[in-house]
Parts: C-alpha cells; structure tokens; sequence
C-alpha cells in the first residue's frame, strides 16, 4: 500500500509517498480503506521531533490518527461493523495509527459509523479535533444549559466544533477570533464573538463557567480574571498547561490540562450531532497525499478555518 512515511524528524518537506505492508487485523479489530486522513498540529509537532515523538519513538513512522473510509476486513470477535460499512475514527491515539496510508488497522471500538450527512472529506477532519472537544465540554467540564462558555481561538479546527457542542448542549458560547471569522462563527452558533486581535478580552466579557483555552501562554492566564470562583479553565496546549494549573491554583481556581484519547461512545455522539444538523465540520483545504508537506505547512501558519484533509483514495 502507499503511506506518507517520514524517515527522520524535521521539516515539512521529509514526508515522502512510500510502500507499506498491508497491515491484518488482530482479533477485536478492523481494517480500513482510507479515504480522507485529517491533518491536526499534533501531526506537524511529532514530525519536528516534539508532540508525540516521545511515544512514537525513532523514525521511519507513519503519522495521522484522523481518518474515515470503509471496513475492509474484520478480526474475530468484532460485532459492531462488517465488511463494507462506512466509518470514521481517531485509532491508537497517541501510539502510532499510521492513518496517513492507505490501510489501517484498530480496535473497532476506536471507530463509530459514518452518518451520510457527513462526506469522507469532513469525517476525517472531525474524530480528533471532535473528540478533543467533547471530552473537554462533556466529560471533564460537564457543561450544563444555561453556563457560559468562552472558547479560545473559536474559529480553528478544535474551536469551530467545540462551539457547536457547547451550542448545542444550551450553553451561552462566547468565543475569541479574527473579526473577519465572526459572521461565520455566528453562523455555527456563537452568541458573542470578540476580536482578539484589538480587544483585551478579559477587560471586556462577564464572568465565565467554563474557559476552554486552545492558545496557551497569557491567554490562559489572562482568562482566569474572567473565570467565576466555581468555574474551570481546561488548557490544551500541553507546553503551557502546566503554568495556567499553578496559576489558578495559586488565585484558589481549578484548571487543568487534558490529552484527547480514542473513544468510540464519543464519536458516535458526535455522529448523531451531525446527523441531526447540530455540527458542521468545516474543511478548509484538502490535499493528495502527495502534498502531505504542504498541508503541514498551511497548518503551521496557524490561521486555519476549520479543519485541513489528506485525500487518500
């Protein structure tokens, strides 16, 4: 099969289209054939050597853990897909998925049904970035109608869709973006945008219940002037993470890092959202796998709308 396999960490340009064993499924697993593969920052932090390289351990690897298409093969044991049903799933997170190739292999239980309200091309942007956010809202924050929500950096791949959950679970979404993102978010649900760019927002909003931070550094800092004594500040940018902890706990706030992890139940949540009209995935761009450095490169300027796609089949 062909993958995008990086022989060494470094720059964008290393990743190169190779051959691959198809890989067979182990009991309890299922094949399949790749469609589409997200392309998330975690995937440009590993293939500099950072994000998950420490896991992964020495190249060559393949990386990607967002990807949809159709079973292919099913091991013994497995009862909730067969051979021809449409999936999309985050496999193995943060051990090696290999989802950048044409095959791969995992725990069916890392995969959920594809809805038909959702092509190939979104469902492969929504796994990790849906899953990061709904962990994040509904397992950890446990966020209830009526709470405010501030989302950091409301427009990007994590953001668009935690907006749309916390929309859609009766919270009053506040989020932080570009003016020129601001119709658009609106569009998704958003109640109240704010100009990062020229507006202070901690001097600007009311206080918060819940403050998902997708920036890091001072933001995360400067969001706990708006968090309520109750409230909770989960920060996802791990570098940072650990600061914005010590400084709340030092203020007598809760914070808290978090690492996405797979989770079949939670996809399939996910999947009825979209199926109900309730969440959109927004593709910016896609790309063949042949521009796999390209794709790493638009995502490093870091001003992506939505989610980027590797098209594989």
């Amino acid at each position: 099969m062909r993958a995008v396999v990086l022989d060494r960490y470094g720059p964008p340009e290393l990743l190169a289209v190779g051959g691959r064993s198809v890989p067979e499924p182990l009991p309890t697993e299922i094949r399949v054939r790749v469609a589409a593969a997200g392309v998330n920052p975690v995937d440009w932090k590993t293939r500099e050597g950072v994000g998950m390289a420490g896991v992964l351990g020495h190249p060559p690897i393949v990386l990607g853990w967002d990807v949809s298409g159709v079973v292919d093969a099913v091991g013994l044991g497995v009862t909730r897909f067969a051979v021809g049903d449409p999936v999309f799933g985050m496999p193995w997170f943060p051990r090696q998925a290999g989802g950048y190739a044409e095959y791969v292999t995992a725990p069916s239980r890392h995969f959920a049904h594809r809805p038909e309200q959702l092509s190939e091309t979104e469902a492969a942007g929504l796994s990790l970035a849906g899953l990061t956010a709904w962990q994040c809202l509904v397992d950890i924050a446990r966020i209830e109608p009526g709470q405010r929500v501030l989302v950091h950096a409301a427009a990007g791949g994590v953001g668009h869709l935690a907006v749309q959950i916390a929309r859609a679970r009766g919270a009053y979404v506040i989020g932080t973006a570009s003016s020129a993102k601001h119709r658009l978010l609106g569009e998704l649900g958003l109640h109240e945008a704010v100009n990062y760019r020229g507006t202070a927002f901690e001097k600007v909003l009311d206080p918060v219940d819940v403050v998902l931070d997708l920036v890091g550094g001072d933001v995360a800092l400067r969001s706990l002037d708006l968090l309520r004594p109750d409230g909770l500040l989960i920060s996802l940018p791990s570098r940072s993470a650990g600061t914005a902890v010590d400084a709340a706990s030092a203020r007598g706030l809760r914070a808290t890092g978090m690492l996405v992890e797979p989770d079949g139940d939670g996809l399939a949540e996910l999947a009825e959202l979209a199926r109900t009209g309730a969440l959109r995935v927004l593709v910016q761009e896609t790309f063949p796998m042949e521009r796999a450095g390209e794709a790493h490169r638009v995502g490093e300027r870091g001003a992506t709308t939505g989610k980027l796609v590797l098209t594989v089949a």
